[in-house]
C-alpha cells in the first residue's frame, strides 16, 4: 500500500506543509498539505517538483579522506583528532564551523552547543548571515530580542501591505498567492511595492516605488517625519511603551523633502501618495526581505521601518506590524538555537554574562564562549590569514554564495584542514575538502524547522538512508564524544528537541521571548506526531500558556526597562555617475531555482523556464555599452568577473543590472556572480551588501554562438561560455566560442561521447557560419548542435522534446536539422508555466482564440493554475498580444 508522510518543504522561509507519497514500486510524489496553516495545500513550482530532486545521481554516499573512500570511524576520528590538536596548539578560536539554514534545528542546536559550550569559541556562523542578520540586529535594537511580531494572517487582514525589497511572486510564491487572493476578495486593499526593479510582484501593486538602490533609509525617514507632521503618531503608545523618539525624530527631520526626492529618485507625486496611504491607514503591514537586509545599511533600514510602526502603535495587532520574511527554510530555527556567531541558544545574548552563565549551567559544559565569534565574511578572512586552521562547513556552498567568492575559494583551499558535510559529491566547495562527510537530504532526515511566522513544523523521513549517509546531528555528536566531551548522548532528534525546549524555558519566567517549554518533556512518540505550532508555547503548570500569536501589542518589550527603542538612523546614498564601475549590480533569486542549484538543478522542469544565467539591462544602457539582446555580457568589479546572457528589459532601472545568484561551476563556465561582489558588510549586522555592487558591463566578443541537446551530460566543454541544464531525456547546452572551430563534428564527438561509427546528419556553411549537426542511433537522437554567428534562433523546447521522440522517418530528422518543427509539429515556445509545462506559443494561441484574462488562459491551457507564480507573466503576454492587435 502507498504510504503518506506529512513533512515540510526544504526551500524558502514560508515553511509549506508537504505530503509525500511513496508508491508500492518506490516512486515518490508530492502535494501540498491542506491542513498546514502556512500554505493550506498550495505549493510553488519548486515545492511541486521536490520528487524530481531526490535521486541519488551525484550523491555523496560514503565518507572520504583526501578523495578516497573510508569508513565513519576513521573519518570521525580524524576530524576529532585534528580539531583537538589545533585547539591544543592554537586555542579554541583557531577552529570554526560554517553552517546553514538548510540544517534542521536539531542539527543546528548540537553544532552551537559543541562550538560555544564545549570548544569554547564563538566561531560558528551560518549562511543566514547572508540573508537575515540585519533583520536580527534591527529586531534586537528595537525590541530587545530577535522577535518577529506578526503572522502570515496579518497580510490578509491588512488594508495596506508594503513590500519593500521583497519579490514575493518569485521568492515567497505561496505567501504572494495568499496576498493576491486577499486583494481579489477585498479590492480596497492597497499594495505598495518598493523595489528598484519592476519585478513580477509589482503585478498586484497599486503603487510601485522604483527607488534608487539603498535609498530605503531616506524613504522611511521621510515617512517618519511625515507621520509627525500629519498628526498620525500614537502619542500614548510612544510615551508609555517606547524610548528614543526625540532622537529619532531629530535625525529624521534633518532630511528635507528635496533630499528625499533626490536620494530616492522618486516623483514627488508618488512619494506624497505613499506617505498619505501610510498615515491614513491603520492596518499596515510592512514586509521586507533581502532587498532591505543585504545592504551596508541593512540594520538601519530595518530600524527605519520599525520606527514608523512604533510611532503609530501599529505593531502586534491583527493586520499590522513590520514583518521580516526569512529566505531559508530554517533560518529562524538557526537563530533560535544561537547559530549566529554573536548569539547564544534560546535567544540569549553572548555579550551578557548572566546569559552565558545560564547556558553554561544548563549544559553543564566546561566552558562557554566569552565573546562573539567571527561573522561569515570575517571568518573566511581569518581562514585566508591563517588565524583559523580547521574549518567544518555544513550543508552550504560558500565558494558560490559568499561575496568575493574567488577569495573565499582561495582561503578554503589554503586552510590546513577542511571538513565538508554535504549531500552531493561534487560542488564548488567539496572539491577543496580534506574530509567529506555524507549527510542526509530532504526525505531522509528527521527534525524540525521554523518558518517566518515562528511556526515550528516537522520534517519527517520517508526514504531510507542512502549508502552510509548519516544525519548532521549524529556526525556532530560523534565528533563531540571523540573529542572527550560529555553532554552529547543523544539517541534521536527527539532527545535534542526536548533539550532545546527545556533550555528555552530555563530560568525564563516570561523574561525572554523564545519559550517552547511546553515541549521540554516530549518523548519519541509525541515528537513523531508533533503538529505545527507557533512559539511562544510556554508551560504554565500543566497547560500551554495562551499568550497570543503576536508580540508587542501590549507594549511589553524585551529591553531591561520593558520599552521598545526608536533608533536614530542616517541616510547615505552612493553616486556612481563618474565612476569606472558605474553600474549597480543587484543579485538575487529567480522563480524556479534555489540557492546554488544542488537540488533544483536536478529537475528538468525547474530549468525549463530560465535555463542559463542572465543579466537584466535597461534598453538604453544596453545600447550605450553595445550589448544586444541574447548576446553575452561580462560583468566585472575589482574582485572578479562573470559572463552571462543579456536580457534587455524596461522592467530594469537605468544604471542597474540584476544577475541571479544560483549558477555555479557545475552548470556554467563563469557565472558565479558573487565572485564579483565586494566583501562590504553592514557595520552592525555583518551582513554583506549583495544588492548594491559597483560593476562595469561590457559586451563579450564572440565568434559563434551555439545551442545543443544531448542524451548524455556534455563533458570537457571547450568554450569561452557554456551553460548546462537538465532537460527531459537528457541535457540542454548554450555555448559561445571566441575563436572559430575547425571541425564541429569532432567537437561534438568529444563533448557528447558520440561513437566514431555514427555519422552526422546536417551541414556546415563556412560562409555564413551556420552549422547544423544531428547524430542518431537507430531512431534515437543522441545529440544535435546548432551554431551561428549571432545568438541561435532555434525552437529550443521543441528541440529538447526530440530527445524522447522517435526519429524513424527522414522528414523528422531533417526538421530537427532545420531547428524548427514542420507545419504539422507543434512548438510550445519558451516555458512560462513550469508546473504544467505550458509555453508562450500556447498562451499566445489561446489569447488569439479569445482568452483575454489570466483565468481564461488557465481554463484553456491550465497555465497558472497550480502555484500561480507565472500569473504575472501570463498577464504580460495577454497585454502584449492585445496591444499588438490594436495597432
Amino acid at each position: 500500500m502507498p504510504t503518506e508522510t506529512k513533512t515540510t518543504c526544504p526551500y524558502c522561509g514560508v515553511g509549506c506543509g508537504v505530503i509525500a507519497t511513496v508508491a508500492d514500486d518506490g516512486a515518490v510524489s508530492v502535494k501540498g498539505d491542506p491542513d498546514h496553516p502556512a500554505n493550506f495545500g498550495r505549493l510553488c513550482s519548486k515545492g511541486s517538483a521536490l520528487a524530481e530532486t531526490i535521486d541519488l545521481d551525484g550523491r555523496l554516499l560514503y565518507p572520504e579522506i583526501a578523495g578516497q573512500r573510508t569508513d565513519w570511524d576513521t573519518a570521525l576520528d580524524l576530524v576529532a583528532d585534528r580539531f583537538s590538536k589545533t585547539i591544543a596548539e592554537h586555542g579554541p578560536d583557531s577552529v570554526a564551523f560554517y553552517v546553514s539554514g538548510q540544517l534542521l534545528t536539531e542539527d543546528y542546536y548540537v553544532a552551537n552547543k559543541l562550538m560555544k559550550g564545549f570548544i569554547g569559541s564563538g566561531n560558528i556562523d551560518t549562511n543566514s548571515r547572508l540573508c537575515m542578520s540585519s533583520s536580527v540586529a534591527g529586531h534586537r535594537r528595537a525590541f530587545g530580542a530577535d522577535t518577529v511580531p506578526g503572522v502570515y494572517e496579518d497580510l490578509e487582514l491588512a488594508d495596506l501591505v508594503i513590500l519593500t525589497g521583497a519579490n514575493l511572486a518569485w521568492c515567497h510564491p505561496v505567501i504572494y498567492q495568499r496576498l493576491a487572493a486577499a486583494k481579489a476578495a477585498r479590492p480596497g486593499m492597497k499594495i505598495v511595492v518598493v523595489d528598484p526593479r519592476r519585478t513580477m510582484t509589482s503585478d498586484i501593486a497599486d503603487l510601485h516605488l522604483a527607488i534608487r538602490p539603498d535609498s530605503d533609509v531616506a524613504l522611511f525617514m521621510g515617512l517618519f517625519a511625515h507621520l509627525i507632521s500629519a498628526g498620525a503618531i500614537d502619542q500614548n503608545y510612544v510615551a508609555q511603551h517606547t524610548s528614543g523618539f526625540s532622537e529619532a525624530f531629530a535625525t529624521a527631520t534633518m532630511l528635507s523633502s528635496n533630499d528625499i526626492l533626490e536620494q530616492t529618485g522618486l516623483p514627488a507625486m508618488q512619494l506624497r501618495e505613499f506617505y498619505r496611504l501610510f498615515a491614513a491607514t491603520e492596518k499596515v503591514v510592512t514586509c521586507y526581505s533581502q532587498g532591505v537586509n543585504q545592504s551596508s545599511s541593512g540594520t538601519d533600514k530595518v530600524n527605519a521601518i520599525i520606527n514608523c510602526h512604533l510611532a503609530t502603535g501599529r505593531i502586534g495587532r491583527p493586520g499590522m506590524g513590520p514583518f521580516s520574511l526569512t529566505g531559508q527554510p530554517n533560518a529562524m530555527g538557526g537563530r533560535e538555537v544561537g547559530g549566529l556567531a554573536n548569539m547564544l541558544a534560546a535567544h540569549m545574548a553572548i555579550e551578557n554574562a548572566d546569559d552565558r552563565g545560564r547556558v553554561q549551567r544548563f549544559w553543564g559544559s566546561p566552558t562557554i564562549a566569552s565573546k562573539p565569534g567571527l561573522k561569515a565574511v570575517d571568518m573566511f578572512k581569518a581562514v585566508a590569514d591563517g588565524g583559523i586552521k580547521a574549518l567544518w562547513i555544513m550543508a552550504t556552498n560558500p565558494v558560490v554564495s559568499m561575496p568575493d567568492a574567488d577569495a573565499v575559494e582561495a582561503a578554503i583551499k589554503s586552510c590546513p584542514f577542511v571538513v565538508v558535510s554535504d549531500v552531493l559529491r561534487d560542488t564548488d566547495t567539496t572539491r577543496h575538502a580534506d574530509v567529506l562527510l555524507p549527510s542526509l537530504g530532504w526525505g531522509e532526515k528527521n527534525g524540525t524547522v521554523t518558518n517566518s511566522e515562528r511556526r515550528i513544523s516537522r520534517q519527517r523521513a520517508f526514504l531510507d538512508f542512502p549508502g552510509d549517509a548519516r544525519a548532521d546531528w549524529w556526525q556532530l555528536t560523534e565528533v563531540g564524544r571523540r573529542m572527550g566531551f560529555d553532554g552529547f548522548g543523544y539517541a534521536s532528534p527527539a532527545d535534542i528537541f526536548a533539550e532545546h525546549a527545556a533550555l528555552s524555558a530555563f530560568e525564563n519566567n516570561g523574561s525572554r521571548d523564545f519559550d517552547i517549554g511546553a515541549y521540554a518533556g516530549i518523548d519519541e512518540e509525541a515528537y513523531n506526531l508533533l503538529s505545527p505550532f507557533q512559539w511562544p508555547a510556554a508551560r504554565v503548570g500543566t497547560l500551554i500558556s495562551d499568550s497570543g500569536k503576536r508580540f508587542f501589542a501590549d507594549g511589553r518589550f524585551y529591553h531591561p526597562d520593558g520599552r521598545g527603542r526608536f533608533t536614530a538612523v542616517e541616510a547615505t546614498i552612493c553616486d556612481r555617475t563618474n565612476c569606472e564601475y558605474r553600474f549597480t549590480l543587484n543579485t538575487g533569486r529567480i522563480r524556479d531555482q534555489w540557492h546554488t542549484m544542488t537540488r533544483t538543478g536536478k529537475s528538468a522542469r525547474l530549468s525549463s523556464h530560465i535555463a542559463e544565467p542572465f543579466a537584466e539591462l535597461h534598453p538604453r544602457d544596453a545600447i550605450e555599452i553595445g550589448v544586444g539582446n541574447a548576446t553575452l555580457v561580462e560583468i566585472e568589479s575589482p574582485h572578479g568577473k562573470a559572463i552571462v546572457r543579456a536580457l534587455i528589459t524596461e522592467r530594469q532601472a537605468r544604471g542597474s543590472i540584476f544577475v541571479p545568484m544560483h549558477w555555479n561551476d557545475q552548470f556554467a563556465a563563469k557565472a558565479r556572480i558573487d565572485a564579483v561582489v565586494a566583501p562590504i558588510v553592514d557595520p552592525v549586522s555583518g551582513q554583506p551588501a549583495l544588492k548594491n555592487v559597483a560593476v562595469a558591463a561590457t559586451p563579450l566578443a564572440v565568434a559563434s554562438y551555439g545551442f545543443a541537446v544531448s542524451a548524455t551530460r556534455p563533458e570537457g566543454l571547450d568554450a569561452c561560455y557554456w551553460a548546462l541544464a537538465k532537460a527531459a531525456g537528457g541535457w540542454r547546452l548554450e555555448i559561445a566560442v571566441d575563436q572559430q572551430v575547425d571541425d564541429w563534428s569532432l567537437w561534438c564527438r568529444r563533448t557528447f561521447a558520440i561513437p566514431e561509427e555514427i555519422e552526422p546528419l546536417g551541414y556546415v556553411d563556412r560562409q555564413s557560419g551556420d552549422v547544423r549537426l544531428a547524430f542518431f542511433e537507430c531512431d534515437r537522437l543522441l545529440a544535435a548542435l546548432f551554431i551561428a554567428r549571432q545568438p541561435v534562433a532555434v525552437a529550443r523546447n521543441w528541440a529538447i522534446a526530440q530527445l524522447v521522440a522517435s526519429h524513424d522517418q527522414p522528414r523528422k530528422r531533417f526538421a530537427l536539422v532545420a531547428g524548427r518543427p514542420g507545419a504539422d509539429m507543434a512548438d510550445p515556445g519558451a516555458t512560462v508555466c513550469s508546473c504544467l509545462g505550458v509555453g508562450v506559443n500556447q498562451i499566445i494561441a489561446a489569447v488569439r482564440g479569445g482568452c483575454h484574462s489570466v483565468e481564461a488562459i488557465g481554463s484553456q491551457t491550465k497555465a497558472g493554475t497550480n502555484c500561480g507564480s507565472c500569473r504575472a507573466e501570463i498577464r504580460g503576454i495577454i497585454d502584449g498580444c492585445l496591444a499588438a492587435a490594436a495597432q
